[in-house]
């Protein structure tokens, strides 16, 4: 049953007609007899029947007119001209309200499943706000808006929209391009064609071939103003993704069904609890309790909250291999393994060993214990699984690697040898004939001149036998957008549409609406409710309050009220900051030339002049005259002037003139007026007569002038008081100073070379009369034997003695004991070197004075010798010992007085 709404404005009553018979045209409403005679009655008079057929036609005629204009008016809003901004708010509005009313007749039968909430519905209700929104449904393969009165195909995966004419022939065209590469007998085969948005594939039988509703119920939908466009209007009854048995519940609607809002008696994910009531697209829930279901170890439980599957077992236990004969501790989630030992169990036929590795079960038969045959395969034999079975002698005939010969060695053990037979070879592609070895592969040099299977490039592979590979190079072509390019490979026909979308904004930005790369150059703006937020471009701080909008604004219509340049008043006329001007163009030399500048531009005009009537007194303000506030000017009533000169002794005596200020016009006067009587007053020549400062000997140097004379600025030559640099000091200084100052002044800041009777210079800086005796020089003062130094001013310093103390007679005594220490040791040394010369005297005396020549030598060298030392060891005594001495009282002294 349809609902109340849609059985009103049927015509005629026939509230139970199908959908089809309301589309019908009025030629079969005029076949059909009036209302009146199907129930039986008396048919009516000749006359009535016919004026009452013809009210039936006027009425059906006017209400197919209507729907024509109703479905014209809400096609697309991209055909509406620009209306005023108060018809374009008021026709926003209302069809505002319109569209509030389709979104929720659409969602009627899912908000009462679910309570009121619409969180499900965000996706699918952004794809039925698309509908309604100025270009936001754009056909990606013409780059063209889609109408609620075009036949239109919505891809099942990404829910775009496509003109019906553009996916038949995106459909054809892409499974001709596939079957003309991939096909040998072309358009055998049937291809798959893909989505120009998605790429999902579709089969040959699913080609759009009519224009259905969005839930495929309805053929040609008719275009109602209180549907969404192409819709039945009927519930959809989608089955739900994911499957969950229930069916989509909201009228037929464009984009993904919204999730199940069903409620539905489900357990946790563990199964443990009891169940709840919960909704069918969010039915899964945990109880957060352990899952304590038993892992693939067999030996440990699952630990983790109630979750769906249980993760592996993360412990770690002992575990045996596959054959059983090793232990190891490995993770429980891997409990089978291998030990890589040869399994060597005996087979079944008892002489060989099994060779697989750690295995499990029974072990594979003996693999000598079936019939076998010779290496070339020509004789077979059955012998026991301790024989092998022995070459037969005959050619091995086995065919060779290059496929046409065969081997003509005896029959033999292992792989052939390499085919080495000498034939005639064609290359790959055909061209040319070579004799070579069977082997070898003979490729020619010459380049594929055929095209590749995107018909731009040249194959160009060496020697090519045709099946040329695939283009690798990229596209690279423009897109229909213009502002991408294809980034797939190079390709045969049309490049697929450009998945980009870009997002036009009204002029403030608040409102956003998306669209398909490339429309946006050609999309309006989106409508927008909000306050135009633009900044003036004139000088007034707001803008008249007006609605966002595209283009400019349109001018400002407050009044100017800036202050004019040369007066206090306000400009009074409208604003004139935005005026259109007629610009001045060159003379074209014929119609084939284009102007190079716009014929009207906006300019910023200049305020009129001010006539607010201004009192403007004269030159010299003997009187006062009403003057326009742009024309004011002050005037000479050629009265004498009087005024002061800059002397201020006398007055000028030229005619009433304008006086300048600082070499600058007074800023009230006007042009004309500056120019007529601009003159200054009479300048005073006189000698200035006012008396001098006391002590000054300069005349003033200026001639009369008003108040004090200047200060006198000449410089007066003079020496310093030490009498030997020359200072120059300027007259009003020094004529001014008092004593103190004119010592200053004449002194020269150098030190008095003079010297005192010590014989010290003196330490002040140049000054008059003579240098104080007392000098404040330090001097140095030692004692007798040099070990205290004190410092003494200079003028006491002849009186101060310095004495020897106590520590100075100790070190003199202490001196005075290393010294005589020092000469006892050199006599004891003296003595004792005479004492043994006469013993030796003695020993030679005693020997009788002989001895051989030999003997007389050797004693003549070591007398020589003997002296030598002698005179060594005198040195030593007389030299050394005493410089010993004094070194050693010399570090005694350093020694004490560190001390």
């Amino acid at each position: 049953m349809e609902p109340a709404w849609r059985q009103q404005g049927r015509g005629r009553g026939q509230g139970q007609e199908g959908q089809g018979e309301r589309s019908r045209p009025p030629q079969k409403e005029r076949e059909r007899p009036g209302g009146a005679g199907r129930g039986g009655k008396t048919p009516e008079p000749p006359q009535v029947a016919v004026r009452s057929k013809f009210e039936e036609i006027r009425k059906s005629n006017q209400a197919a007119a209507q729907r024509l204009v109703e479905s014209r008016i809400s096609s697309s809003s991209s055909d509406d001209d620009e209306d005023d901004e108060g018809d374009v708010d008021v026709k926003a509005d209302h069809k505002d309200g319109k569209r509030g009313k389709i979104l929720e007749s659409t969602f009627t039968t899912y908000t009462h499943q679910t309570g009121g909430d619409v969180t499900g519905l965000v996706r699918t209700g952004q794809y039925v706000s698309e509908l309604f929104q100025s270009g936001a449904l754009t056909c990606l393969i013409c780059i063209g808006s889609v109408k609620r009165t075009q036949a239109v195909w919505s891809c099942s995966s990404c829910f775009s929209l496509f003109h019906l004419p553009c996916i038949q022939k995106w459909a054809r065209d892409s499974a001709f391009l596939v079957s003309s590469i991939t096909d040998e007998d072309f358009g055998q085969k049937q291809h798959p064609w893909p989505c120009p948005k998605c790429r999902a594939e579709y089969p040959p039988s699913a080609k759009p071939n009519r224009y259905t509703c969005y839930c495929g119920k309805l053929q040609d939908p008719p275009a109602d103003p209180w549907l969404a466009p192409h819709s039945c209007g009927s519930v959809c009854q989608k089955e739900l993704k994911p499957t969950c048995g229930h069916t989509c519940l909201l009228l037929c609607h464009p984009g993904p069904c919204p999730p199940c809002p069903k409620m539905v008696s489900v357990s946790c994910l563990c199964g443990n609890a009891k169940p709840l009531p919960r909704r069918c697209s969010n039915k899964s829930w945990s109880c957060q309790q352990p899952c304590s279901k038993l892992l693939l170890c067999k030996q440990h439980r699952c630990t983790q909250p109630c979750h769906t599957e249980c993760s592996p077992c993360p412990r770690v236990s002992i575990q045996r291999c596959v054959c059983g004969r090793e232990r190891a501790e490995r993770s429980c989630s891997s409990p089978q393994w291998n030990c890589q030992q040869v399994c060597g169990s005996l087979l079944s036929c008892g002489n060989h060993t099994c060779e697989v590795l750690c295995h499990d079960g029974v072990c594979p038969s003996c693999p000598r214990s079936v019939s076998r045959s010779c290496p070339c395969t020509k004789t077979k034999s059955s012998l026991p699984c301790t024989e092998e079975v022995l070459p037969c002698g005959d050619t091995c005939d086995r065919r060779l690697s290059c496929g046409k010969h065969t081997c003509s060695m005896r029959c033999h053990r292992g792989s052939c040898e390499t085919c080495r037979q000498e034939v005639e070879k064609e290359c790959r592609c055909g061209k040319y004939r070579k004799l070579m070895p069977c082997h070898k592969e003979y490729l020619c040099d010459s380049k594929c001149p055929k095209t590749r299977s995107c018909q731009r490039h040249q194959c160009r592979r060496k020697c090519c036998p045709g099946n040329c590979p695939p283009c690798d190079q990229s596209c690279g072509r423009t897109l229909g957008c213009r502002n991408h390019k294809c980034p797939s490979g190079c390709h045969q026909g049309s490049c697929y549409p450009c998945p980009e979308s870009v997002e036009v904004r009204c002029s403030c930005g608040s409102t956003v609406l998306s669209v398909p790369c490339g429309r946006e150059r050609s999309t309006r703006p989106p409508r927008c409710k909000e306050t135009c937020r633009r900044p003036p471009s004139c000088h007034h701080p707001t803008r008249e309050t007006h609605r966002c909008h595209p283009g400019p604004c349109p001018p400002c219509r407050l009044p100017c009220l800036l202050p004019l340049p040369r007066c206090s008043h306000t400009c009074p006329p409208p604003c004139h900051d935005q005026v259109l001007v007629k610009s001045q163009q060159v003379q074209l030399a014929g119609p084939w030339e284009q102007p190079s500048e716009p014929a009207f531009v906006q300019k910023a005009l200049p305020c009129p002049p001010c006539q607010v009537p201004i009192p403007t007194t004269c030159f010299g303000e003997h009187e006062v005259s009403p003057v326009p506030c742009h024309r004011r000017g002050r005037f000479s009533c050629r009265r004498p002037c009087r005024r002061p000169l800059t002397c201020g002794n006398h007055d000028c005596s030229r005619a009433c003139h304008l006086v300048t200020d600082g070499n600058k016009v007074m800023a009230s006067l006007g042009r004309r007026s500056m120019t007529k009587v601009h003159r200054e007053c009479e300048v005073c020549d006189e000698i200035c007569s006012k008396p001098r400062p006391p002590s000054c000997p300069h005349p003033c140097s200026r001639p009369c002038h008003p108040g004090n004379c200047p200060t006198c600025s000449q410089m007066i030559r003079q020496r310093c008081h030490c009498k030997i640099s020359m200072l120059y000091v300027e007259c009003t200084k020094l004529t001014s100073a008092d004593e103190q100052t004119k010592v200053e002044l004449g002194s020269c800041n150098n030190q008095c070379p003079k010297e005192l009777s010590c014989g010290h210079r003196c330490k002040h800086v140049c000054h008059p009369g003579v240098c104080e005796e007392k000098c404040q020089q330090k001097v140095k003062l030692r004692c007798p034997c040099k070990r205290i130094k004190k410092e003494f001013p200079c003028s006491p310093s002849v009186q101060c003695v310095v004495q020897c103390d106590d520590a100075c007679r100790d070190q003199q005594r202490k001196v005075s004991q290393v010294k005589e220490a020092g000469q006892r040791a050199a006599q004891e040394e003296e003595q004792k070197k005479l004492q043994e010369e006469l013993e030796a005297f003695e020993k030679r005396q005693q020997r009788g004075g002989r001895r051989s020549k030999k003997r007389g030598r050797r004693e003549e060298v070591d007398d020589e010798a003997a002296r030598a030392g002698r005179w060594w060891r005198r040195c030593a005594a007389f030299v050394l010992v005493p410089l010993g001495g004094a070194l050693l009282s010399a570090a005694a002294y350093y020694l004490l007085t560190e001390a």
